[in-house]
């Protein structure tokens, strides 16, 4: 098996059916599922709350990964701990204050990730790589789902994990937007531990179809 987590995004899933999507993608053998909460302000678009974590905490066991792209994320923090998340990231530019952020995350027994967006340097997660458990590379410039990924995300990913491995072996490398078949594998030869998937598992196709493609491409691409 590669060492390869798959996390279906729900923002591209049928959300009159959202229980049974869930459903369908852990019987695929997904293994995590990425929440994006969007609050209208740091990212053009707005999406859900705790509520909703809440309910998907009632139709899965898997880790629930909740990418929070609002502004001043540690108010909203021991909100979407009780609701059931396992990892909570926020965003290095959505607050002045993310290694309390990152404290806060431990102090309720949650693991902690850290994201940047396309345009900002990898050096803005230096100062806490060492304590981060997720350290997320955006591909896309978040608010939506169905974006194309950008190309120069792959030597950013390359220099992260060498960054990661020697300053916090342990934590893991994620990347979120524009995953699909045709490019999954060249994100796992740069080093990613975790890929963020919308669309290219949630469409008209079978979700258990779709993650066979996807998984197929990087088993053909071999170790890294």
């Amino acid at each position: 098996m590669p060492e390869l987590r798959v996390a279906p995004s729900i923002l591209t899933a049928d959300f009159a059916r959202l229980g049974e999507q869930i459903q369908e993608a852990e019987a695929a053998g997904v293994h995590w599922i990425h929440l994006d909460v969007m609050d209208g302000r740091f990212v053009p678009n707005l999406t859900f709350g705790p509520l909703v974590v809440e309910a998907i905490r009632k139709v899965t066991g898997l880790p629930l990964d909740v990418h929070l792209m609002i502004v001043e994320p540690e108010r909203y923090l021991k909100d979407f701990g009780q609701a059931g998340a396992d990892w909570i990231t926020v965003h290095a530019e959505a607050t002045p204050h993310a290694h309390r952020a990152v404290q806060q995350i431990k102090e309720l027994g949650k693991k902690a990730g850290l994201a940047i967006n396309p345009a900002t340097p990898l050096e803005a997660l230096l100062p806490l790589l060492p304590e981060l458990d997720l350290a997320l590379l955006m591909s896309v410039n978040p608010g939506f789902g169905g974006q194309k990924y950008i190309a120069a995300s792959t030597e950013r990913i390359r220099r992260l994990r060498a960054l990661r491995d020697e300053l916090n072996p342990v934590c893991l490398i994620q990347v979120d937007g524009g995953i699909k078949p045709e490019n999954v594998a060249e994100v796992y030869r740069a080093g990613v531990d975790v890929v963020v998937v919308g669309s290219a598992l949630f469409n008209n196709q079978p979700v258990s179809d779709n993650m066979k493609k996807l998984l197929g491409e990087v088993y053909a691409a071999g170790p890294r």
